[in-house]
């Protein structure tokens, strides 16, 4: 209780009155402005947008400092953000989503990234309305319609004529253990590599990113994540707290113009380089780092530091002006306490959306079960 009054009600309503403003402005850009040019209307976005998604990479840099070690070579670092790219990372905790955002505002991209999602996120009140404006592409998960859905969503991002990120969590959910052994399950029964460390990608979406948007984006950042074992896993509840952590990020640059033409030749692609990752990770877990490429040092910008001290600022004299305004009423004491407690729900609604599901001892389904399930072809 002590933590929900000090730390989640004064962080949420920073969140949630800002991001109705920025929602406000959006959907003004999108009546206003996108009809008459998209380009213009993605540009303007990119820097609205930017402006709500600081606020959660100040959450993650300076409120909870948490630590991000990117390991890859001089060389794609110094090109990310200045070119489109395909992100494809295993899908390990509950901020991964997060860790992204943090190295696109790094490279200069954040306002620019997208994701394949599911559709529930877009209703989601201030955070998932923002993304739905900025272009992310909302699933089903339901081949039949999402099939039309990702073309219609591609066909979009023809006309982003900026560099932007289009991230694809390939496993389709993220990691527990429960979920492994299911995974491990269905290996064993169709005689594939037996997963330790990720889940089965699901390559349907992958495979369609790949075949309508190679001509536009010349690369795939194959993005691989991991928690140093001394160090707590990092999860939206422990940054509000102000827990730090570690992650640490490995990207490896890989040319689009490599991957097979076919359908099967870019799922089975995809394959192989999780059995890759899986042993990235196996190492991982032993040495404890990425030490086959350079870490790059990426810095901890200022700039969301600075969004928040004046969103911070422009609210507060924002509510002394209010309240100079309206005389006191008991009515309006209780539209303050409704309004509270909306924003204490709204907040533990982000927590909930955002954690995995908790690991218990699982009952194993039948494999047929397993293989519609897990590894839909």
């Amino acid at each position: 209780m002590a933590i929900a009054a000090a730390i989640v009600l004064p962080i949420g309503l920073l969140f949630l009155l800002s991001g109705l403003i920025i929602n406000f402005i959006q959907a003004l850009l999108f009546i206003l402005v996108r009809p008459f040019s998209k380009n213009i209307f993605k540009r303007i976005n990119k820097e609205v947008a930017e402006l709500l998604w600081l606020e959660i990479v100040w959450l993650f840099d300076w409120w909870a400092n948490v630590k991000v070690e990117l390991y890859t070579d001089q060389e794609t670092y110094g090109i990310m953000g200045k070119e489109p790219a395909l992100i494809i990372s295993n899908h390990r905790s509950d901020i991964d989503w997060l860790v992204g955002w943090v190295l696109a505002q790094r490279v200069g991209c954040l306002g620019n990234t997208i994701a394949l999602a599911k559709k529930s996120l877009s209703y989601l009140p201030v955070l998932g309305w923002s993304m739905w404006f900025s272009g992310c592409i909302s699933l089903e998960r339901s081949w039949n319609k999402d099939e039309n859905i990702l073309k219609s969503g591609f066909r979009e991002l023809n006309d982003f004529h900026q560099p932007f990120w289009l991230a694809v969590f390939v496993e389709g959910t993220r990691f527990t253990h429960t979920k492994l052994l299911a995974a491990q399950e269905y290996a064993v029964s169709v005689g594939k590599p037996i997963p330790r460390n990720v889940l089965i990608p699901r390559t349907k979406g992958f495979v369609a990113s790949v075949s309508h948007l190679r001509s536009i984006i010349p690369a795939i950042y194959d993005i691989t994540l991991a928690i140093p074992k001394d160090k707590p896993r990092p999860t939206l509840l422990r940054m509000l707290r102000g827990c730090s952590s570690v992650v640490h990020v490995r990207v490896e640059r890989r040319l689009m113009q490599e991957l097979p033409e076919d359908e099967s030749g870019i799922a089975q692609w995809c394959r192989d380089v999780f059995v890759v990752k899986d042993a990235l990770l196996d190492r991982h877990l032993a040495t404890g780092t990425f030490g086959d490429q350079e870490c790059q040092d990426i810095g901890r910008p200022k700039k969301s530091l600075i969004v928040v001290i004046c969103w911070s600022c422009f609210l507060f004299f924002s509510a002394i002006k209010f309240f100079e305004w309206c005389p006191f009423s008991w009515g309006g004491v209780v539209f303050c306490a409704v309004f509270l407690v909306l924003v204490l729900v709204l907040m533990q609604i982000l927590i909930v959306v955002s954690k995995s599901e908790e690991s218990t001892v699982p009952k194993v389904p039948p494999p047929n079960t397993l293989k519609e399930n897990l590894l839909p072809a």
